[in-house]
């Protein structure tokens, strides 16, 4: 079987791509589950480049369980953390008490999220470069 690393990381810069697409629609609300989805991918693409499989949509986690050789720092599990807060509540009505997922999302959140999102990018081609 190959190894599908560069396609998943393609796919995150892609994803990116639309979650700054979506922030300048001010669809804030996309551009911050976009922007997980990109950072997902990213780290994915990582575990792929490596030999391992990754399951699950948890950035932080995904982060935390590359191999030791990975200096991952804390503060980057931080903002996979924050991406992650952005999976659900961006997309269903019910992850909020009420209002849909586009009164509760705004340029603040979008630009936090494409930023951190853009750092684990960075640090996933960084790292797979080599």
């Amino acid at each position: 079987m190959s190894n599908r690393a560069t396609d998943w990381l393609a796919q995150a810069r892609r994803d990116l791509e639309q979650a700054e697409d979506s922030r300048r629609s001010d669809r804030h609300e996309w551009a911050c589950f976009a922007a997980q989805q990109a950072a997902e991918k990213a780290v994915k693409a990582l575990h792929l480049a490596l030999g391992q499989e990754a399951r699950g949509h948890v950035v932080a986690r995904l982060l935390r369980e590359l191999p030791e050789g990975i200096a991952v720092g804390d503060d980057l599990v931080d903002k996979g953390r924050v991406l992650d807060g952005f999976y659900i509540p961006a997309r269903y009505p019910n992850g909020f008490p009420e209002g849909a997922p586009f009164e509760h999302f705004g340029q603040l959140q979008s630009n936090e999220a494409l930023r951190y999102a853009r750092e684990i990018i960075d640090f996933v081609s960084h790292k797979m470069a080599r």
